[in-house]
């Protein structure tokens, strides 16, 4: 059976197509947003009606919305219609403060599986595949953002949840799960229990693509795990305040992720200045709701740290392309006066194959003076050699040291031995004394 390339007309259109339906989307969403009390103090405060955009350059002259601002107007003060109209919330842990609260109208959740079938069906998800998802169900969105879209693309869908590694692999060899998602983490992870119970995936399984995000991850993790799994592995970009996944996805290029611009409007900022970047330079991703109905947010501040990728994409996709987030602004380390941050630690040990996938950075405080210990899973393929580790150890220092400009200290440890998550990964501990 023949499938068109495109699972929405909305893929197709140009430039000019685009730009002319987020014009037309915008000025609706902030006449919506005057039904939140928030965006219509915000509004007053800065000293503009909803009457004064009109263009996709008026959106400059709105003021940020902050994960504060969301914190602040706990549980649900910006949303724009009455709670009565709304179907289902999810929210952010919480672990520091209120959390996050995003409420989703039935529209809302019928387009937001829309974009995730989009998404599958760019990188050659089609009905007869069987899709198998490994992320939590509940408050997070990546358990029913795919479950949703999975099953609106037609696929038979294999709603596993978080961990039990073991059952996980089962129910892949007993399905013929052909499409996977998982966090990069856990990727790897479920490769090491296969190997550890005699399953090739190549052999064993029916896994063809894998749809990868949530942690930020480098070009040289994708390529391992593809290699690992035997499989295509799509990044993916997604947040809880955006809806969750469905955001941006990378199509079969492989060469960033495509933001679906009738659903956003993307900006590029400093996170310092906040004025907008060149494109093609580094800085704070920000994002605007243009189709959303019970809790539009204008000018989002992600803090993910992205560029847009210029030019265009030989799939024939004219919506902007964001290179994999390289980290977040308030994730950032920095130690001697230098700033860090963890992926490009990541981008020099994935270059070993020596090394397995897990490593932990540790901050301290010896002496008065701040430092930094990497401790990284060696491969069990890698034979217990004191002088080889000594020289493995030397010219990863070396490359860290070039990369991200002070020395660390280098701990090799047995594959296993870091903490297993079955959530995102832990990739930085700061012990550091705070004075």
């Amino acid at each position: 059976m023949g499938y068109s390339k495109f699972f929405n007309p909305e893929e197709t259109l140009d430039r000019a197509g685009i730009e002319a339906l987020q014009t037309e989307r915008l000025r609706a969403t902030v006449a919506h947003c005057m039904g939140s009390e928030f965006y219509r103090k915000r509004f007053r405060e800065a000293g503009i009606s909803a009457g004064d955009i009109r263009t996709l350059d008026d959106l400059q002259k709105i003021p940020f919305t902050t994960k504060q601002d969301l914190r602040d107007t706990y549980p649900f003060g910006i949303a724009s219609i009455p709670l009565s109209e709304c179907a289902r919330l999810h929210s952010s842990s919480g672990t520091t403060g209120n959390p996050t609260v995003i409420l989703h109208s039935k529209k809302d959740l019928e387009q937001w599986a829309n974009a995730v079938a989009r998404c599958l069906w760019m990188v050659g998800c089609r009905p007869d595949d069987v899709f198998q998802n490994s992320s939590g169900y509940g408050m997070f969105t990546g358990g029913l953002g795919f479950q949703y879209g999975a099953e609106l693309l037609g696929m038979l869908t294999v709603p596993a949840g978080a961990g039990n590694t073991l059952r996980q692999i089962k129910f892949i060899t007993d399905f013929g799960t052909t499409v996977l998602h998982a966090i990069p983490s856990y990727a790897s992870r479920l490769y090491e229990v296969m190997c550890e119970k005699g399953i090739d995936p190549r052999r064993d399984t029916k896994l063809r693509i894998l749809a990868i995000g949530a942690e930020p991850h480098s070009e040289d993790t994708r390529k391992r795990i593809e290699e690992m799994l035997g499989v295509k592995a799509y990044n993916s970009f997604g947040m809880s305040e955006m809806c969750g996944p469905g955001v941006a996805f990378e199509c079969p290029e492989q060469n960033g992720m495509h933001i679906w611009e009738d659903y956003y409007i993307v900006e590029i900022i400093d996170p310092e200045t906040l004025k907008p970047v060149p494109e093609g330079e580094v800085g704070e991703l920000v994002l605007t709701t243009i189709n959303r109905e019970a809790m539009p947010l204008l000018r989002y501040r992600t803090r993910d740290l992205t560029r847009i990728l210029p030019g265009e994409c030989p799939c024939g996709r004219h919506h902007k392309r964001i290179d994999r987030i390289r980290g977040r602004s308030d994730d950032m380390i920095i130690l001697k006066g230098v700033n860090i941050f963890p992926i490009q630690v990541e981008q020099v040990l994935m270059q070993y194959n020596e090394l397995a996938s897990d490593y932990l950075i540790t901050l301290d405080t010896e002496e008065g003076n701040d430092s930094m210990t990497i401790e990284v899973e060696l491969a069990n393929s890698f034979i217990d050699d004191y002088s080889a580790l000594q020289r493995l150890e030397r010219n990863i220092v070396r490359m860290l040291r070039d990369e991200i400009l002070v020395t660390p200290k280098v701990k090799f440890v047995p594959k296993g031995s870091l903490p297993q998550s079955e959530g995102k990964a832990v990739r930085v501990r700061d012990l550091r004394k705070k004075y």
